[in-house]
């Protein structure tokens, strides 16, 4: 039986507590790693904690549940896959953040795996897997870390709310059925949805704005019913450097609260060529958050037709 041992570092200009916090949050994951979808919690205590994790291994999605032990005094973090997404037969590791200074931080990433059937091409699968998402969690994690400051001003979120006299499972399922999106939403141009597993979607989709002039946009999205449906774009307009987000649907005494969050960091290398030489931050801003807002509004709106429809 072969057992890959690896390990990736990297030196980032912040205190190892900073760096650790970080780590730790995993509702962040999203914003902070390249390759994470969605992450929740199943069971939450004081220094352990069981976590469900979507993300994306070459060009596909996996998901799995990992068991995470913290240690904040010791600044370190192991994990343990309990049901590893195949060809991966078992995958763990080790998060080590050690002082440099009081200014800077070695973050260590270990990872110890193996392949079902001991199967090499498998092996090698898992191995460029855990490389290139490895170096990715590292690059982002020190891009994240070291830009706190700047990223604040660029990086915002917002929600829109719609109440709908309807079943919180009708509007869940016209959100999930997104393949059927060209035939019920007036600004979606053409649409083409994968199911990887049950509950593990690839949206890629036209859409039209209301100039007319139309963009793609490709996005992991994972489903649990009938709650909700996060989402994470993976290729993204001009002026977006990261796109995630998720439905909610809330069911109460009078129908249903259902929203749409969104949470954006800006491209501001790209501001001056889509808006103006003279367009600001805060321009890009309402400019991004207004036509994302009508875009979910409107599918919002269509949902409640459809919801109420049925009743």
């Amino acid at each position: 039986m072969t057992v890959r041992e690896v390990e990736h570092e990297i030196t980032i200009a912040a205190p190892a507590t900073t760096v650790y916090r970080l780590i730790a949050e995993v509702e962040n994951w999203p914003r902070i790693f390249p390759p994470t979808i969605h992450v929740d919690h199943v069971e939450r205590g004081a220094n352990e904690e069981r976590i469900r994790i979507w993300a994306t291994a070459n060009d596909t999605a996996k998901n799995w549940t990992s068991h995470r032990t913290l240690d904040p005094d010791g600044l370190q973090i192991s994990f343990r896959q309990e049901v590893p997404a195949p060809p991966v037969a078992a995958m763990g590791g080790t998060w080590i953040i050690e002082p440099l200074s009081d200014a800077h931080a070695r973050v260590r990433l270990l990872h110890d795996y193996r392949a079902i059937a001991d199967d090499p091409k498998a092996l090698a699968w898992i191995d460029e897997a855990v490389d290139r998402n490895s170096r990715a969690e590292l690059a982002a994690l020190r891009t994240n870390v070291e830009a706190t400051h700047a990223a604040e001003t660029v990086t915002f979120s917002f929600e829109d709310t719609v109440q709908i006299e309807g079943t919180a499972k009708d509007v869940y399922d016209f959100i999930n059925e997104a393949g059927l999106w060209e035939e019920r939403l007036p600004h979606v141009a053409s649409v083409h949805l994968q199911e990887l597993s049950p509950g593990l979607q690839i949206l890629e989709m036209k859409t039209r704005a209301k100039d007319g002039s139309t963009h793609t946009t490709k996005s992991y999205r994972v489903c649990l019913p009938v709650q909700k449906i996060a989402y994470k774009q993976v290729t993204l307009p001009a002026l977006m450097t990261l796109h995630t987000g998720y439905w909610t649907f809330r069911q109460h005494e009078g129908g249903v609260a259902a929203s749409s969050q969104h949470t954006v960091v800006l491209n501001t290398a790209n501001i001056a060529s889509v808006l103006g030489e003279t367009a600001t931050i805060e321009d890009a801003r309402v400019y991004v958050q207004t036509a994302l807002s009508t875009n979910s509004r409107a599918t919002l709106g269509h949902a409640k037709t459809y919801a109420e429809s049925r009743c």
